[in-house]
């Protein structure tokens, strides 16, 4: 009964589970990332760090891996494996790991539940805080942690030592004569569904959660999925463009690089393609097209864009993969973690870019 139901309903549930999982207001977007920004600016340690770096300090930032109790709504369990390998390999060559938010699904579960079934990944977490290279930044599905009373004792449970909770950071650093701030924050704020809405809290626990596991579905498409950027994302860009740094977020599931998802990048690319006459370019971004089931590849119409928006995307895509963010070495990356031939975790570049080439952009 539950095969012939999910095969019925599945992709009905995840159309509608993207559709009214968010309900972003441009206004209300652009004044918080704006109020945040500024207080972290004027009054940074409360609200969020202030950290200057360099190149020798790499980052690496994940978001929304949505821990849970290990059953069939549990987002995370597809990309289990990932994390713990990704973790392991930057913990070794000491990143700072940076949780930019949603870490532990805590609107669907107890936190009791979500600590007994993610022993492992807390411990490498741990190992990253030793080294005073643990940077936590709540999301909505984790408010728990800057909301609650008893969060400092749960997280210094989990972790054998306190644990400060941030909404945002801010990275600064010197290129040549010139400053780069780079503003980080799950990127929730001004969610109409997801910033402090307690209905949203109650539906997703009650009614959602339950369904999910029933049919035993996964509203996160792979990580390179045909969209162009979704609304909440385009809100998000069109503040960083306004600004005169570069903002990177999570939240809405969509790895995003230098402002542009990877469906609209291959559109630009192969307009370009089309615009200097060059037939083998054109075969082989159309041929990417056609393996990854892209069709009508018409041009979107794109304003301006300027390279200071990125995405972390999420650690919990249906297909086991995780992307993420890398700062390090002179340049910021998007990397997808995916398990290769005989499913061994394996690190890829999707992304990359100069650090130095955002001072340009912004």
């Amino acid at each position: 009964m539950r095969k012939l139901l999910k095969k019925i309903f599945g992709s009905f549930v995840i159309r509608m589970a993207n559709k009214y999982a968010s309900n972003p207001k441009k206004e209300r977007v652009h004044e918080a990332l704006t109020n945040l920004f500024n207080h972290i600016i004027t009054h940074p340690g409360k609200k969020g760090l202030l950290l200057d770096f360099h190149d020798k300090q790499p980052y690496i930032i994940f978001s929304d891996q949505h821990k849970g109790a290990k059953n069939y709504a549990d987002d995370f369990n597809f990309g289990r494996k990932n994390y713990v390998a990704a973790l392991a390999h930057y913990n070794l060559r000491n990143f700072t790991l940076v949780s930019l938010g949603d870490s532990e699904e805590l609107w669907e579960n107890s936190l009791e539940a979500v600590k007994k079934h993610n022993k492992d990944t807390f411990i490498l977490e741990t190992e990253f805080l030793k080294r005073d290279a643990f940077i936590k930044i709540f999301g909505n599905h984790d408010l728990y942690w800057d909301n609650d009373p008893l969060a400092s004792f749960q997280l210094e449970k989990i972790y054998g030592s306190k644990v400060k909770i941030y909404e945002g950071l801010i990275l600064q650093t010197l290129i040549g004569n010139n400053s780069l701030q780079i503003f980080l924050t799950h990127g929730h704020q001004g969610d109409l569904q997801s910033d402090g809405n307690w209905f949203s809290k109650w539906f997703v626990s009650r009614v959602w959660a339950p369904l999910q596991a029933y049919l035993q579905v996964n509203p996160n498409t792979p990580a390179f999925n045909n969209q162009l950027k979704s609304k909440h994302n385009q809100f998000m860009y069109e503040w960083a463009a306004a600004q005169q740094s570069v903002l990177i977020t999570g939240h809405t599931h969509q790895p995003v690089f230098n402002s542009l998802t990877h469906l609209e990048r291959l559109y630009i690319n192969l307009d370009y393609a089309r615009k200097n006459k060059d037939e083998a370019a054109i075969e082989k971004i159309e041929e990417q097209m056609r393996k990854e089931r892209i069709y009508g590849a018409e041009m979107p119409n794109f304003t301006a864009l300027k390279s200071n928006y990125f995405n972390s995307g999420c650690c919990c895509f249906s297909d086991g993969d995780i992307t993420g963010i890398e700062i390090t070495e002179g340049k910021i990356r998007l990397i997808k973690w995916a398990y290769a031939s005989g499913k061994q975790p394996t690190r890829i570049i999707l992304e990359e870019a100069d650090l130095s080439t955002l001072i340009t952009e912004v």
